[in-house]
């Protein structure tokens, strides 16, 4: 079984950043693909950024250029640096991550609010 602690969420101004982080534990694991999702009230969950085990990232259309995702092997943690935030990235945000044999679990989601 694996737990995942999220954590960065809060309010914050048109413009202003945040940084999001996951953390996964538990015992026998090898942590995969990971990644971040949201979702706002009344509107189905999306992607938002991956981040391969080798490194490898993508992101939507809607935070490129703003948003970057990273992440710590050591510390089994995913990031996500949120940059020039606006109020329609206001949502709950999840963290996924997918174990090497193709397990996924989520986060708990955390509160991120933009106001105008």
């Amino acid at each position: 079984q694996v737990q995942l602690v999220e954590s960065g969420g809060g309010l914050v101004q048109a413009g202003g950043s945040l940084r999001l982080s996951c953390a996964a534990s538990g015992s026998k694991f090898s942590v995969g693909a990971m990644g971040w999702y949201r979702q706002a009230l009344g509107k189905q969950r999306e992607l938002v950024a991956t981040i391969s085990s080798a490194g490898s990232t993508t992101y939507a259309d809607s935070v490129k250029g703003r948003f970057t995702i990273s992440r710590d092997h050591a510390k089994n943690t995913v990031y996500l640096q949120m940059n020039s935030l606006k109020p329609n990235d206001t949502c709950v945000y999840y963290c996924r991550v997918q174990t090497a044999w193709g397990t996924v679990y989520w986060g708990q989601g955390t509160q991120v609010t933009v106001s105008s």
